[in-house]
């Protein structure tokens, strides 16, 4: 099948990636308000950064217990409703008070998207054959590198133009089109038969000892990321003569990269195997890091900016080529069939990893300063590719979730 077959027949995938766009955009555009906000809410940049922290801890613990409560409803409705609420969320947060109120907007679109974004990715891994698994994830996270890529440095120059609360309600907006979206693409029995587990049956495979080695890095590789991502803004404000709306370039240089990690992800791992991925790419995170910390502190302010956004360059086509790939590791460590309950699972542990990525950061702030944010990310992704690299080829036994 070519490529434009493959487009053809598989349209539902990109009314997925549309609502992944706006649970993206949402999600990572923080980075670049967060100065802003503190300064609106006056809090300090860190206690600002809890709203990353606490968002991103709701979607983890919340991803494995929704699924398992809704892994009997239409699959349809569930996502299209999933979305709704997301909308409704982005309202929220556009009209809150104060930083409380905001943080309870957070949390209702966490719950939302811990529901939305496993369930799309599931469907992906499972109306494509086989040799097509790795493309059609990577489509369905195409609208995260999108929403990186476009949405969230938009958001970022909005923010510094209107205020912060103007972001949240672009945001409402582009969620509202994503449920147009999915009520009109996705066809009515899509996902029928798609396996269901127990929340018990969930913890069983969790435990499984090739799943959980797996798991493990997944949440390294998102604390290496969400360790400096959340202070991204405040870290070039810091270390170079980049600020404010500029910023936002940066961040589109960052998207850019993505979207180009991904699109490298999907055609390698259907040729290649998710190792010829996972590897170089961890590698690629650990030295980006380094240089990330290392520049500020032997380069002049007023020429670090080169080496800083290679760095980011570099970082952000690895990260983003990680994710498909080990979500296809995922699936056939778990095999096909458990394929909705280790992809829930690895959205948890990412969240996890993103939440105590950003507490790992506003510990690093406290202790240390913005310039060494890139050394923990390094020894984070390290250690992941330490246990990347031993993990060996071998599969788990398959798991065969109970309906």
């Amino acid at each position: 099948m070519n490529s434009t077959q493959f487009i053809e027949s598989n349209r539902p995938l990109y009314w997925l990636a549309l609502g992944t766009f706006a649970v993206g955009t949402e999600s990572f555009m923080i980075a670049g308000l967060l100065p802003g906000m503190a300064k609106d809410l006056d809090v300090s940049v860190a206690t600002a950064g809890q709203l990353v922290t606490v968002f991103a801890l709701a979607y983890a613990l919340s991803s494995p217990v929704l699924a398992a409560l809704t892994g009997n409803l239409n699959r349809r409705r569930l996502l299209i409703g999933a979305m709704a609420i997301f909308a409704v969320a982005n309202l929220l947060a556009f009209t809150a008070s104060g930083y409380w109120s905001l943080m309870a907007a957070r949390l209702v679109l966490a719950l939302a998207a811990a529901v939305y974004v496993p369930g799309a990715n599931a469907l992906a891994s499972v109306v494509v054959p086989p040799e097509q698994r790795g493309r059609a994830i990577a489509i369905v996270n195409g609208g995260l590198s999108l929403a990186i890529a476009l949405g969230v440095p938009a958001g970022t120059v909005l923010g510094a133009a209107m205020g912060w609360r103007a972001t949240f309600g672009s945001v409402a907006i582009i969620a509202a089109l994503a449920v147009a979206g999915l009520l009109i693409g996705l066809p009515r029995g899509i996902g029928t038969g798609l396996a269901t587990a127990s929340l018990r049956q969930r913890i069983s495979t969790a435990a499984q000892p090739a799943v959980l080695h797996t798991l493990l890095i997944t949440t390294l590789w998102a604390m290496a990321s969400y360790t400096t991502y959340t202070y991204l803004a405040p870290l070039l404000e810091a270390t170079t003569l980049i600020n404010g709306s500029a910023i936002g370039f940066v961040l589109f240089g960052w998207g850019v990269s993505a979207a180009i990690g991904l699109a490298i992800s999907g055609r390698t791992v259907d040729r290649s195997g998710p190792r010829a991925v996972i590897l170089p790419a961890l590698a690629t995170s650990t030295t980006a890091f380094v240089v990330l910390s290392l520049a500020p502190h032997f380069i002049d302010k007023q020429f670090v900016i080169v080496p800083i956004v290679l760095a980011i360059a570099a970082w952000g086509v690895a990260h983003w080529a990680f994710y498909p790939a080990q979500q296809t590791t995922l699936v056939g460590v778990a095999g096909v069939a458990s394929a909705p309950v280790v992809l829930s699972l690895n959205a948890s542990f990412m969240y996890l990893g993103f939440s105590l990525g950003a507490g790992l950061g506003s510990l690093t702030l406290h202790y240390s300063s913005l310039a060494n944010l890139g050394f923990v990310s390094a020894l984070c992704t390290a250690t992941a590719l330490t246990l990347a690299y031993t993990s060996g080829r071998r599969p788990a036994p398959q798991l065969q979730p109970s309906n």
